[in-house]
């Protein structure tokens, strides 16, 4: 998935984009070009971040939960997880497509292509294997700069909870902590959840209890389609969610 986003997915939102620009708005070519840099980076994280973090918290509502479950079917957190998603959730996301616009509007692209790497060293930082905030936590000394930068952007802590199995222990919140960048849109919206504790457990329990789907069911639904007993990767199918904790809810 990772291959099919360099190559096919975010190359053709911009060639799409510059294409549609140059047919409906040829006047408003390059209009952004004189932009300071950091002006282009502000309207970058609006058009790209946050529209990703809504897209993201909206995959995680049943109707577009299956173009996201395969990134939370994996059991173990690692950088390999960073990219595992559906073709679709990568082709239908927003913020490519802004991105893309803002490329035609004059965006620069080597401002472009700091914030991508920016933004993907964070992310990665977010789902590795190596919790690097974990002994920073521990230095008295750092604890107010640990304060900021979790309130700042994706931490293992925060984004690890989000990737839990379950939210029984206090720790797991599948339904929040949706940030990919800049955190401050889960406090802003209020799906923040910091414990700087991590989920003994990551995956789906719907895998551990009917076994895992197949890849391609996951990566080019609905183009393929799951058999599976209680799957949502089929037309018709449904979220399953787990008695334990339905019940536990508070009534």
């Amino acid at each position: 998935m990772f291959l099919s986003l360099l190559a096919i997915t975010q190359p053709l939102a911009i060639l799409v984009t510059s294409k549609l620009g140059n047919w409906l708005a040829p006047a408003y070519k390059g209009v952004l070009s004189d932009w300071p840099w950091w002006a282009m980076v502000g309207v970058l994280i609006l058009a790209d971040d946050l529209t990703q973090y809504w897209w993201h918290r909206l995959s995680h509502t049943p109707l577009l939960w299956p173009l996201h479950r395969a990134h939370h079917s994996a059991q173990y957190m690692s950088i390999r997880v960073t990219f595992r998603n559906n073709f679709f959730y990568y082709l239908m996301m927003p913020g490519l497509w802004f991105a893309g616009c803002l490329l035609y509007l004059g965006v620069g692209g080597y401002v472009y292509a700091l914030y991508v790497v920016c933004k993907l060293a964070v992310i990665i930082g977010a789902h590795c294997a190596w919790r690097w905030d974990e002994p920073l936590y521990r230095i008295p000394s750092l604890r107010p700069v640990m304060w900021v930068l979790e309130r700042t952007i994706s931490t293992p802590a925060t984004h690890w909870a989000h990737h839990a199995i379950t939210n029984a222990d206090g720790v797991g919140h599948y339904k929040g902590n949706f940030s990919n960048l800049l955190f401050i849109w889960d406090l802003i919206f209020g799906s923040a959840h910091i414990t700087r504790r991590y989920p003994e457990r990551v995956g789906l329990i719907d895998d551990k209890l009917f076994g895992a789907e197949r890849w391609y069911h996951q990566m080019f639904f609905p183009l393929f389609q799951s058999s599976r007993e209680h799957t949502a990767l089929k037309f018709g199918g449904t979220v399953y969610v787990d008695p334990a904790e339905e019940s536990a809810k508070p009534r």
